[in-house]
C-alpha cells in the first residue's frame, strides 16, 4: 500500500474582522476610542507604565466578555479545512475562539487574553482564567501582565509566522485591514505564484498586494466560499 501524499499546506491569517460576528469590538472604525477607552491609553506600553491599574481594568473586561463569546462560523469553517488541508493559523486575535472552534495549529502574534505573564520575564507565562490585580506578582516577585504584545512592543513570533508563510502552499488573509505592522508585512513572505486570497467586508487597496482571488464578504459568508475555491488548488 502506498503511503499517503502530505497534504498541502494552507496558511491563514486572521484579523479582528473574523472575531467581529462572535460579538467581539474591533477599533478599526473606533476613532480613537475603544469600548469607551484610548486605544493608546490601553495598548501601548508607555500606557502600562503610566497607570497600570487602568490597563488592567480594561483587560480584565476584555476577557470577561471573550470568555462569554463564542466562535462563529467562520472560525468553525476554517476548523473544518483540517480534514483536506494542512492548516497553520496565524491569528493578530487574542482571543481563543480558533481553539474554542477546534482548530489544532494556532499561532498568536499579539499574545493571548486567557494568559499572563510577569513584567520583566515575557517567558513566564501562567494562565489567566480570572481578574489581574495590581500587586499580583509572578514568581520572580514582579507584577502579572496580560499576556499581550502592546503598540511599542517587539512581536517575538514573528520570524515563526514567517517561516510558515514562506512554507505555504496557498496564502489566505481574513478580517484584517493589513495596515498593522509588522503582520501587515508577511503577505511580502509568500513564495511566487502561490494563490493568495483575501476576505474581508472592505478589501484594504493595496497596489503592491498580489492578490489572486479577493471575496468582499463577511467571514462566515468568505470562509464557506473559500471552502469551495480551495477545492481547486487542492
Amino acid at each position: 500500500m502506498l503511503p499517503s501524499s502530505p497534504k498541502k499546506k494552507l496558511v491563514v491569517l486572521t484579523g479582528a474582522g473574523i472575531s467581529a460576528e462572535s460579538g467581539i469590538k474591533t477599533f478599526r472604525d473606533s476613532d480613537g476610542l475603544w469600548e469607551e477607552y484610548d486605544i493608546m491609553e490601553v495598548a501601548h506600553i508607555n500606557g502600562w507604565r503610566k497607570h497600570p491599574e487602568l490597563v488592567l481594568e480594561f483587560y480584565n473586561k476584555r476577557r470577561h466578555q471573550i470568555k462569554a463569546a463564542l466562535p462563529n462560523k467562520a472560525h468553525e469553517g476554517l476548523a473544518d479545512l483540517q480534514a483536506d488541508w494542512d492548516v497553520q493559523i496565524i491569528t493578530q486575535n487574542i482571543d481563543d475562539l480558533h481553539e474554542r472552534a477546534c482548530s489544532k495549529q494556532v499561532m498568536h502574534l499579539h499574545g493571548e487574553i486567557l494568559k499572563m505573564r510577569s513584567e520583566i520575564n515575557p517567558k513566564h507565562i501562567e494562565p489567566a482564567t480570572h481578574d489581574i490585580i495590581l500587586g499580583q506578582l509572578a514568581e520572580d516577585g514582579a507584577q502579572l501582565r496580560p499576556h499581550i504584545v502592546w503598540f511599542g512592543e517587539e512581536v517575538p513570533m514573528i520570524p515563526f509566522a514567517i517561516q510558515l508563510v514562506e512554507k505555504a502552499d496557498v496564502l489566505v488573509i481574513i478580517g484584517t485591514s493589513l495596515q498593522v505592522y509588522p503582520a501587515a508585512s508577511l503577505i511580502e513572505y509568500a513564495q511566487p505564484n502561490i494563490p493568495i486570497i483575501v476576505i474581508d467586508k472592505h478589501i484594504p487597496a493595496n497596489e503592491s498586494l498580489s492578490i489572486s482571488e479577493a471575496i468582499e464578504q463577511p467571514a462566515t459568508i468568505g470562509v464557506e466560499m473559500l471552502k469551495e475555491k480551495l477545492k481547486y488548488y487542492l
